[in-house]
């Protein structure tokens, strides 16, 4: 099979499974909360947009973000890490960014049952991603009031941190990658990423 019919067949394979038309955001998690295909669903205005799921080379990356986390205020005060949850950023909206971070006083929110956004997040950018989505997907988390957001590009070891859809600081090398405003004590350097 040629190439070009492989990724045919690959689309073909894909759209086959999403639904053609725009579902609910309850029906939207009642048949993709849990599913468990190697793909991560996400829920935007009725559509559902599927990508590939972390692999286990971005595993590692989660790793070494918890080892930093449990040294930091936010974990110390009962704050929660979690990778590819359920977050709703507006009320046509949920999204599931590969890593985020939640304070104390929202994880005593979510048991609750009331909804929260993540003041810290993270999402690892690979091949597959799309320019557009993905600062889409940035605009989109700054209006739902995160306050930091970072790209990390595993390929060329860098890591995109910003504080606004606006502002934003590249780490490479030596240089410290802040969680700061959400987590201040939340750092670490490129190269230690990386490694």
């Amino acid at each position: 099979m040629s190439a070009t019919a492989a990724i045919a067949e690959k689309k073909a394979e894909t759209s086959s499974r999403l639904p053609r038309k725009k579902v609910t955001r309850e029906e939207f998690l009642r048949d993709y909360s849990d599913m468990e295909d190697g793909y991560k669903y996400e829920w935007n205005n009725g559509i559902v947009e599927k990508t590939t799921a972390m692999n286990q080379e971005q595993a590692t990356l989660q790793a070494i973000f918890l080892r930093v986390f449990i040294q930091t205020k936010t974990f110390k005060n009962g704050g929660m890490f979690t990778a590819e949850t359920d977050m709703e950023t507006s009320p046509v909206q949920v999204r599931r960014p590969d890593l985020a971070i939640y304070s104390g006083e929202q994880v005593k929110q979510m048991k609750k049952g009331k909804k929260q956004v993540a003041p810290w997040l993270a999402e690892v950018i690979s091949t597959n991603d799309k320019a557009d989505k993905i600062n889409e997907k940035l605009q989109e988390y700054f209006k739902a009031g995160v306050q930091t957001v970072w790209h990390i590009f595993p390929a060329s070891k860098q890591v995109y941190v910003y504080t606004s859809p606006e502002d934003v600081t590249i780490c490479r090398g030596a240089t410290l990658c802040s969680g700061a405003p959400a987590l201040p004590d939340f750092q670490i350097s490129a190269d230690d990423l990386f490694a």
